[in-house]
């Protein structure tokens, strides 16, 4: 006799599709009481289509339902026709000739709010269409700067439905999509534990150890499990291992920054993989013209991390064309790029050119990040730029309340440095009072000393602040828990010491006590003077030889009583001939 089975959940049905049910008859008739049983049957059928039918169109009515008496979508009491469970019918439901009209349909879609709307209209949901609506939303879907997928569509119930249609089914959908979901997952506020990351990450080390992703998908994935497992996600190790394996030439150019961003979150890895690394470094020459700004941003942080010094090719290459788009960099991005160059040393003409308009551009809206890293380049390359400190010195004048302590050192070093008094030079240094007077606590004791002796180095003595810098608390502080001042603490202080004794006889606040005192400003590791200009030092030398008659007659780095040392001097004894 046949068996008969009449499935009620329809969700689950798989064997093959009879509109409003299914039959699997699993022994063909026999006889003729079996050929009658099954035209019965037959008929019985075909008079429950009708109502059958009616639950199939259900979803599409309770959605009318929904907008007009916003009550919940689908009751409780019917869980099957729920909207996930609802899309959950045959694929055999689609017609052969229209499976690809939905894929047509979703890539000509330009918002997210296209697709999910599209979503809504179908009655049917494969699991490989869900896979691929997620993926164009990912796409097309309005991001903020870190490139999350807004918070509307994280909670729109379609998009939901989607994520729970693939999280049941995740092998079925292409690494494409599946690289791509769980890149714009990772990135957004969705818990890193939850079911649904789970299984997309789970598919994705299954594919991982069966070596079945492309580079383009092996280097999102990376990524991905650097933001949702960390540095310590032994999947890196394997995904790194088979990006060697790879050939460069067909890598895009996002895809070898996405190398350097992995490589350089395991720093750890490099001395194992730097020959990898140094394949990289080679055909990264060749792309540098592809990349965008942000892309050359990461690049160079990335080197730094890295340590590449042995780079420079690459690194002055990526110098070339960070010149065009110093405009289009965002404030962290071309903070990046300076500390770069600073790390690699690296300095050209035309970038300060096109760095001194962009800075001079920003005048009264510099960032103070920005402000105080460029001040920094400056100051380390010793570049005398007149519009940038200019510039940078408005923009402290018009926004000092936005700068930390730490910024306002940085940008005022400079100046001292580079001997250099702004335009406003007033204005600047009486907001600079102002704000110690206001916030003088706030500033380390190290780095106070360090901005006072700036200002004194441009005559701009800190009077007012001698007597607190002397005073024993100050330099208890300081101190610290060394036992000893370090040597450049000790000559800074010596050099404001003399300031007051030498450029302001009328202070008559705490002296600065001999034990803090230096003999000398010119030392081996450390020397507060100016390095010796060893072609006009030479000139001198034989000048004084021609006038003197002898090299005798004179001496050479002689030490004054006030701690400076002066090239040439002469001798003791012509002054009493």
């Amino acid at each position: 006799m046949a068996l008969i089975t009449l499935r009620r959940n329809f969700c689950h049905m798989s064997d093959f599709w009879i509109p409003g049910a299914v039959a699997v008859l699993k022994a063909p008739p026999a006889n003729h009481i079996q050929k009658v049983v099954r035209d019965h049957l037959r008929v019985w059928f075909c008079s429950l289509q009708p109502e059958l039918l009616r639950v199939r169109f259900h979803h599409a009515y309770c959605k009318n339902f929904h907008s007009e008496n916003g009550n919940d979508l689908h009751p409780v009491a019917e869980p099957w026709l729920s909207q996930v469970q609802d899309w959950n019918q045959p694929e055999q439901s689609l017609k052969t000739e229209d499976v690809e009209m939905p894929y047509r349909r979703l890539n000509s879609f330009t918002s997210s709010e296209e697709v999910l709307g599209f979503i809504n209209t179908l009655d049917t949901l494969p699991v490989t269409l869900a896979a691929a609506a997620l993926l164009r939303i990912c796409e097309v879907g309005k991001r903020d700067v870190e490139q999350r997928l807004p918070k509307g569509i994280l909670e729109n119930r379609a998009f939901q439905a989607l994520c729970l249609r693939c999280e049941q089914e995740p092998s079925q959908m292409t690494s494409a999509a599946l690289v791509t979901v769980l890149q714009s997952l990772s990135l957004s506020p969705v818990d890193p534990e939850s079911s649904l990351m789970l299984s997309l990450v789970a598919e994705c080390q299954s594919r991982l150890r069966r070596g079945g992703l492309e580079p383009h998908h092996l280097c999102i994935l990376g990524e991905s499990l650097l933001r949702l497992r960390g540095p310590t996600c032994q999947s890196l190790e394997l995904i790194i291992c088979q990006l060697q394996r790879e050939n460069l030439q067909t890598f895009l150019p996002e895809d070898i920054v996405a190398i350097y961003r992995i490589l350089q979150a395991c720093p750890e890895k490099v001395d194992k993989h730097q020959t990898f690394l140094n394949t990289v470094n080679n055909f990264s020459l060749s792309i540098v013209s592809y990349l965008s700004p942000k892309s050359i941003s990461h690049v160079l942080t990335a080197l730094v991390a890295l340590d590449q010094t042995h780079a420079l090719p690459l690194v002055i290459k990526l110098g070339k064309h960070v010149v065009r788009y110093i405009p289009r960099f965002t404030n962290e991005e071309l903070r990046k790029v300076l500390e770069a160059f600073v790390y690699f040393g690296h300095s050209d003409r035309f970038f300060m050119e096109a760095l001194e308009q962009h800075v001079a551009a920003l005048c009264f809206s510099l960032d103070p990040d920005v402000a105080s890293t460029v001040m920094e380049y400056c100051s380390r390359k010793r570049i005398l730029s007149k519009p940038i400190l200019d510039a940078v010195a408005e923009t402290f004048v018009c926004q000092a309340e936005k700068f930390s302590p730490s910024q306002i050192s940085e940008l005022i070093e400079p100046f001292g440095k580079l001997n250099y008094l702004p335009s406003n030079a007033p204005a600047l240094f009486r907001k600079v009072e102002n704000v110690l007077f206001a916030h003088l606590h706030n500033f380390p004791p190290k780095m106070l000393l360090r901005l006072l002796h700036s200002c004194s180095l441009i005559e701009r003595h800190p009077v007012n602040f001698m007597s607190k810098i002397f005073s024993p608390f100050f330099l208890q502080r300081l101190q610290g828990k060394q036992s000893y001042l370090d040597r450049v603490s000790l000559a800074q202080l010596t050099q404001l010491f003399l300031t007051s004794v030498l450029e302001c006889p009328f202070y008559k606040g705490p002296k600065l006590l001999p034990k803090y005192q230096v003999k000398s400003f010119l030392t081996p590791c450390c020397s507060l003077e100016t390095p010796m200009d060893l072609h006009l030092y030479k000139s001198v030398v034989i000048g004084l030889i021609d006038l003197l008659g002898s090299r005798l007659y004179f001496a050479s780095k002689v030490l004054t009583p006030y701690c400076y040392t002066i090239a040439s001097a002469p001798d003791k004894a012509i002054w009493k001939k």
